[in-house]
């Protein structure tokens, strides 16, 4: 599949678009204010224990207390509280994280007041943006994310991604991490490590390794709440996630950036360090790559398909809705059959938008019904091999009897809300004009008042429906009877761009006369 990613900065924040085959299908955006990011590392102090709802409320440095649950404790929480507490007062001397002790696992069906007793400092980490009135959720299962591997402190477990489905192929990579593994790690291969060395596998470990370290520097006598360690930017991050061989462009509009992923590319994969190039002519690099007329087709409550078909997304409180609505174009004769076929278009199409909006939660779609049991298991079939790129955790749900499919999807960001909509020319917004009976009246007091004035060059530019109005007609020709009636030269012109009740007046100079 082919690759690109086209990267757009400005003094706001960095744009990130992702196109596959051309088609947009994910859209970030970094401001540069961002201070809560999924990934980031905080010391935190419980504020609040609430054991009704087995949970706890921890001060990050949020407006609002982060949210930690007892089942994202992680079962080695009491190995974390007391290293944090170790890291605190170690006082510029470096902890051996090889000869820390690490504690007994948590019960998994224990209670948050038996763990985090007397409101501790601890180190977490963000799983979840602070999304609407919701502060941030947290984790304490820390993992640092590498290119080919994860690593996860306080445990000694190593799991190979399930996506690599030779059973030879985990046995490889499960015994090479095994032997380089450190003390009190434990190690996660991601699908990207398949086929890789020895060597490559190492590097990313040691690179990880070094990351704990500054860790364990920056928690150092830091005092609650502090953000001990931010996750890379997201360009780099995505390209950490997707970078492979069918990756091949990567465009730039700053020069700073530009050399940034370029050593990080020559860092990881540097026969890829070509696909890398740095454009700012002027134009908006966006535009030149057709993101920006994609990005007003995508978004918005309508979305159009290519057989004349069309979704509509709503969004409640609750829950995403999809409709799918017929097209005009037929394929065929049967109505089942092009039922199956617009159904298929629409789910590569909702694959897409929940990709690109970051939509998560609970989406319902509400697909055009289908008698066929066999039809409708290939819809379900070629839903779920659609978002097979998805990143984000998902599970799609057979269609059931009233012909709707259910969808989960994780909610890690707040959803991309992109208002396409434009104001009205005419009515700048309000939905409301200038009545047209009085249109002709307005422009006639303009007249008046400019030949009144000393202007007798004048022209003056309407809408195509206005200028046929007052320009048709031997008898009802309004402008001429305007001229003879002020006495002027005036030049009455078209144009597309106006509204209907928009009319403007230039002098014999061709400026524009203000009123």
């Amino acid at each position: 599949m082919n690759k690109e990613l086209i990267i757009n900065t400005s003094p706001t924040g960095v744009e990130i678009a992702l196109l596959e085959e051309k088609k947009l299908v994910e859209l970030h955006n970094e401001k540069v204010d961002a201070s809560f990011g999924v990934g980031d590392l905080y010391l935190g102090k419980v504020k609040k224990l609430i054991p009704g709802l087995n949970a706890a409320f921890v001060d990050v440095g949020f407006e609002k207390d982060a949210f930690l649950h007892y089942t994202d404790l992680s079962p080695y929480a009491k190995s974390i509280l007391k290293f944090t507490q170790l890291a605190i007062n170690a006082n510029g001397a470096e902890v051996d994280f090889s000869k820390f002790q690490i504690e007994p696992e948590i019960v998994k069906t224990g209670k948050i007041n038996e763990v985090l007793n007397g409101k501790p400092t601890i180190l977490v980490q963000i799983l979840k943006e602070p999304i609407a009135a919701k502060g941030p959720r947290l984790s304490c299962e820390i993992s640092l994310p590498g290119r080919f591997i994860v690593l996860t402190p306080f445990n000694e477990i190593v799991a190979v991604s399930k996506k690599i489905h030779s059973s030879d192929e985990r046995k490889r990579l499960h015994k090479i991490v095994e032997a380089i593994r450190p003390k009190n790690f434990g190690v996660i291969v991601r699908t990207a490590a398949e086929g890789k060395s020895t060597a490559e596998l190492h590097q990313d470990l040691l690179e990880l390794t070094e990351t704990w370290k500054t860790i364990q520097k920056n928690i150092t006598g830091a005092e609650s709440p502090t953000r001990i360690l931010s996750e890379q930017n997201k360009t780099t991050s995505i390209l950490r996630d997707l970078l492979n061989e069918s990756f091949n462009k990567i465009v730039v509009n700053d020069k700073n950036i530009y050399n940034d992923i370029k050593s990080y590319i020559q860092r990881i994969a540097p026969d890829k360090t070509d696909i890398v190039s740095y454009i700012n002519n002027g134009t908006p690099v966006f535009d030149q790559f057709g993101i920006t007329k994609q990005v007003k087709g995508a978004f918005g409550k309508t979305v159009n398909l290519d057989s004349g078909a069309y979704l509509i997304i709503e969004h409640t409180e609750a829950l995403h809705v999809i409709d799918v609505n017929s097209g005009y174009k037929s394929v065929s004769n049967s109505q089942e059959e092009n039922a199956l076929q617009t159904n298929l278009e629409a789910a590569e199409e909702i694959a897409r938008q929940l990709r690109l909006r970051d939509i998560g939660g609970i989406i319902v779609v509400d697909f055009i019904d289908m008698k066929s049991p066999d039809n409708r298991k290939k819809l379900q079939d070629a839903m779920e091999d659609f978002m097979k790129a998805d990143r984000a955790k998902h599970a799609v749900l057979p269609i059931s009897k009233f012909g709707l499919m259910q969808i989960t999807r994780q909610r890690m960001r707040p959803e991309v809300n992109i208002n396409t909509a434009e104001n009205c020319p005419s009515c700048g917004g309000t939905g409301k004009i200038t009545s047209t009976l009085l249109l002709e009246d307005e422009i006639e007091k303009r007249l008046h008042y400019l030949s009144s004035n000393g202007h007798k060059h004048l022209s003056l530019l309407v809408n195509p429906i206005v200028y046929s109005h007052i320009t048709k007609g031997f008898f009802t020709n309004i402008a001429k009877r305007w001229k003879k009636k002020y006495a002027l030269k005036l030049k009455v012109q078209p144009n597309t761009n106006y509204g209907i009740v928009e009319f403007r007046f230039f002098d014999q100079n061709e400026e524009e006369i203000k009123f």
